[in-house]
């Protein structure tokens, strides 16, 4: 006959000299218990309205059952030494944290449930020390990151992982391609935009892969899909088929989804959410001929351009087509160009060059290009030599005349109080501009002692918009 011994949740009691105090709410109603159960030995807490993982466990045993508690927080100490554990369930808490090496100890555990919580990110060392691990659940938390090396440890021996109803944006695509035992992977109910090609090729045993209700536009062809057969449903399913879902997603039917229409595939409710034309009709009845691309077309390129060794240069190109177009440069000299020292490639395709040289002159090639083909143009850039300063010279230096919009603003009266507040020492403030209007200013700097050969002074600025010098005012000195 088993033996099942009681562990009660015990609360601290004031001592016998302290005045009577107010009731206040326990952290462990009078449901709160742990049951122990032998052979093999199991802890059983759930629903025990538990606020952390209790001090008081066996750490001798095989199974822990914390679901349905609220603890907050799984701390280093908390699971420390349980080194036979198996199965661990904290479903349905309110975690939030859990400690770096919280898990270190359980070295022979092989499903862990931390489902129905609030973490918010997976670092790299909190699963640290799961080699054993098949089943890891991690659905319904508001996870937005998922950090690279966090399966790490648990990489080759992880069955069944799920990551549904988050936050995630992006994921560890390269990490989740070391799953080579993975049976299952949930990625359903997330925020993911876009899956690399490739990103599933080293999964050989995956079964069901679930990406329903994100945002994917487009599924790229992989070479898992190619080598098994597929079903949209897993009903009637043969045990070899890889059952792939992907409802719920604004996908963009063009041509790059041909591959999907032609699998195999049962009832399903996929539709397609663009181009116009096929937008709300049901994907399987969209006919392969219907999923077509445009080429792209260059709209929009920069005219010759010459501009002074040393400035920068910006060369544009625009291009439209089904789908979007990725443009890429070309060098005179035939290099593809990006991100460098000296240039900068960007998405709507623009190349910057940030400091130009006499040999970077020529013809540049823009390549627009997509699944439909690609279209080319050309951009002639002159390098010539550093211009002499442009100077605009003038004498005069009349004031404005009343109602005039260069009329001088004088300082408002909250910076003249501000001014005479100020009780530190006297210092040297240099030049200082004391009134402003729309185009002109009052210029004040300290009287100096004459200076033999000094007859003029000559006040210089440029523009915001370039580094060319302007010469506007010549000031005589008198005596």
């Amino acid at each position: 006959m088993a033996i099942l011994p009681l562990l009660l949740c015990l609360l601290p009691l004031a001592p016998a000299s302290s005045p009577p105090q107010p009731a206040t709410p326990s952290p462990c109603p009078r449901r709160c218990r742990c049951q122990t159960q032998s052979l093999p030995l199991s802890v059983l807490c759930p629903g025990a309205g538990l606020l952390f993982v209790p001090p008081s466990l066996d750490r001798r045993a095989a199974e822990l059952r914390l679901a349905d508690n609220f603890i907050a927080t799984v701390r280093r100490r908390d699971l420390a030494n349980m080194t036979g554990l198996l199965h661990l369930s904290l479903s349905r808490n309110t975690i939030r944290h859990v400690a770096a090496g919280a898990f270190a100890d359980l070295r022979a555990l092989r499903a862990l449930h931390l489902d129905g919580n609030r973490l918010t990110s997976l670092g790299e060392g909190q699963l640290r020390g799961l080699v054993n691990l098949r089943h890891l659940i991690l659905s319904n938390n508001q996870l937005a990151a998922l950090a690279a090396g966090a399966l790490d440890d648990c990489s080759e021996t992880l069955e069944d992982l799920d990551l549904s109803y988050n936050n995630l944006e992006q994921l560890p695509w390269e990490a989740l391609g070391r799953l080579g035992n993975v049976n299952t992977l949930g990625l359903d109910h997330n925020l993911l935009a876009s899956v690399p090609a490739g990103a599933f090729s080293r999964l050989h045993k995956l079964a069901r892969l679930d990406m329903t209700s994100n945002r994917l536009t487009t599924i790229p062809p992989d070479p898992l899909f190619s080598r098994l057969p597929l079903l949209a449903r897993p009903r009637g399913s043969p045990a070899s088929a890889l059952v792939l879902a992907f409802g719920g997603n604004p996908l963009h039917c063009n041509c790059e989804l041909v591959w999907l229409r032609r699998l195999a595939r049962e009832d399903d409710l996929e539709a397609c959410a663009s181009p116009p034309a096929l937008g709300g009709r049901y994907f399987w009845a969209v006919g392969e001929e219907e999923f077509v691309c445009e080429p792209p077309v260059v709209t929009h390129r920069s005219p010759p351009l010459a501009v002074p060794a040393g400035r920068p240069a910006a060369l544009r190109c625009r291009a439209v087509g089904d789908p979007e177009p990725r443009v890429r440069w070309v060098s005179p000299q035939g290099r593809l160009l990006g991100n460098s020292s000296r240039a900068r490639a960007f998405p709507n395709g623009t190349l910057e060059l940030l400091v130009t040289e006499p040999g970077d002159g020529g013809i540049f090639t823009c390549i627009a290009a997509n699944a439909a083909g690609e279209a080319t143009a050309a951009v002639e850039l002159t390098v010539g030599p550093p211009p002499p300063p442009q100077l605009a010279n003038s004498t005069s230096c009349d004031p404005p005349r009343d109602g005039d919009p260069d009329a001088l603003t004088p300082p408002s009266a909250a910076s003249a109080s501000a001014k005479a507040a100020d009780t530190g020492p006297p210092t040297d403030r240099g030049v200082q501009v004391t009134e402003h209007g729309a185009t002109a200013a009052l210029v004040q700097w300290p009287d100096q002692r004459p200076i033999p050969g000094i007859r003029m002074y000559q006040i210089q600025y440029n523009s915001s918009a370039d580094d060319i010098l302007v010469y506007r005012c010549r000031v005589q000195t008198l005596g």
